[in-house]
């Protein structure tokens, strides 16, 4: 491949990548954790482990670390290591274990309620010194419906016009204390100014809140909004309220149309199409050589587990296992998009893969290992920082949401071989010039709708 230009960049966009580190217990490859290598207290719930891994990516410069949630346990526990911490709670053990690194965690809008999530990343936000990112999901699985007491889950464009309101919300909630309300005045006896509280005083469909929150406003004026569904419902939701957006793509062309989409969706939902970064998931396996890099992601595919696997993928596509013969391909009949209530884009871009390349079930097992539809990538240092670089001049990513096969060995490759490639290339940075989140992605501090209300009165 040629390697492309800096000088070719398009300049309406931040001077660098943004880079997410995604922290996966042993890594990303659901085989991971059988390597020799794999410590055994590489999970999600070891908190050192998830430690070690945030000072490396910060070490390395990256704008943010990212922990992934759902309330329920997914899978078969059998199949890779299972169970996780409440991210939130780790977001804060991090933020007293690093200095500058973005700390972004999932939270449901379909199993939360507004108040106690806003009050809790706002905490966060303090306690992080403004580093504080939400990545807002609306929760698939009748499994984790039933966590919460409900027979199934709610169907998908409810969840999403739920996750509307619940923002709707929760943005009331971070600008319910104006920036200044706090005055300290001790002659007067005046901690903060009522006048600048402002309780939402919010009824509608889903959500009934009165009162202001508990937490004056934080250093970012709101955490990073992170958004991850690829749908219709997902991009509409994307383009009216998130900053950042991972996303799954398999090629340069859809990565490009769906760039070029959530971008034109954003601008008709009245705002700029800089306000919003977008980052596809990449899953790089790096060896000093390509030859290298492929033997390490073989020995990775051979210790997967056919039966395990797929189970999984017959549940992702609403069929039985038996539907599945390893090495046939996809079944003729399988239903629509439109009929998934569940994790709708990925489903498609999964079937569309074993189309596209006529992949056997074993196949596509193989290939779905790695990063559960994210693109995977073997090679060299120089021919990742390569395909990185070509996504980014193409217009079809803002950054990247790196996913290590391995932890904590991959992250430490990407570190310590490609990092430096890209600065070579002006294309990441050399050190922290901000402090916040925000300033790490290149995003304005929002105004306080009030505030702002009361300048233009």
């Amino acid at each position: 491949m040629t390697r492309p230009t800096a000088h070719h960049r398009p300049h309406h966009r931040p001077g660098h990548l943004a880079l997410n580190a995604f922290l996966m217990s042993s890594g990303h490859h659901e085989a991971s954790w059988r390597l020799p290598e794999s410590a055994p207290d590489a999970t999600g719930h070891d908190i050192a482990h998830l430690t070690r891994l945030a000072r490396t990516a910060e070490e390395g410069r990256f704008d943010s670390v990212f922990l992934a949630d759902g309330p329920g346990l997914q899978g078969d526990v059998g199949r890779r290591p299972s169970g996780t911490l409440d991210p939130l709670v780790v977001l804060t053990a991090l933020a007293g274990a690093t200095e500058r690194i973005g700390l972004v965690a999932t939270a449901s809008t379909t199993y939360n309620s507004p108040y106690n999530l806003a009050r809790r990343f706002a905490s966060i936000d303090h306690v992080s010194a403004g580093r504080a990112g939400w990545n807002v999901v609306t929760t698939a699985g009748p499994d984790i419906a039933r966590n919460f007491g409900l027979d199934a889950q709610p169907a998908h464009a409810e969840r999403y016009a739920r996750a509307a309101e619940f923002l709707e919300v929760a943005f009331k909630l971070w600008d319910s204390w104006e920036d200044d309300a706090i005055v300290a005045d001790k002659a007067a006896g005046v901690w903060a100014d009522s006048a600048k509280i402002h309780p939402p005083e919010h009824v509608g469909r889903y959500f009934s809140v009165a009162g202001a929150l508990t937490v004056p406003r934080s250093p970012q004026g709101r955490p990073l909004i992170v958004q991850a569904g690829s749908s219709q419902d997902g991009k509409d939701l994307a383009a009216r309220y998130a900053e950042a957006v991972f996303t799954a793509h398999q090629t340069l062309g859809d990565a490009q149309a769906f760039y070029r989409d959530l971008k034109d969706r954003t601008v008709a939902a009245g705002r700029s199409a800089d306000d919003l970064r977008i980052l596809p998931g990449i899953v790089p396996v790096i060896g000093s050589t390509e030859a290298e890099a492929r033997a390490a992601e073989r020995d990775l595919d051979e210790l997967i587990l056919p039966e395990y696997a797929r189970r999984q993928l017959a549940r992702t596509l609403r069929l039985q296992p038996d539907d599945l013969p390893l090495d046939r391909e996809l079944p003729a009949d399988l239903p629509d998009e439109d009929e998934i209530e569940g994790a709708r884009s990925r489903y498609t871009l999964i079937v569309q893969l074993a189309r596209r390349e006529r992949l056997t079930v074993r196949q596509l097992i193989g290939r779905l290992g790695g990063g559960r539809g994210h693109r995977t990538f073997a090679g060299t240092p120089e021919q990742v920082a390569d395909t990185l670089q070509e996504w980014y001049d193409a217009e079809a990513a803002d950054g990247f949401n790196i996913m290590p096969a391995v932890l904590p060995s991959g992250l430490e490759q990407f570190t310590e071989h490609v990092l430096p490639i890209l600065r070579e290339r002006g294309l990441f940075r050399t050190e922290y010039t901000g402090t916040t989140l925000r300033e790490h992605y290149g995003l304005e501090r929002p105004a306080n709708r009030y505030a702002a209300a009361a300048v233009g009165a």
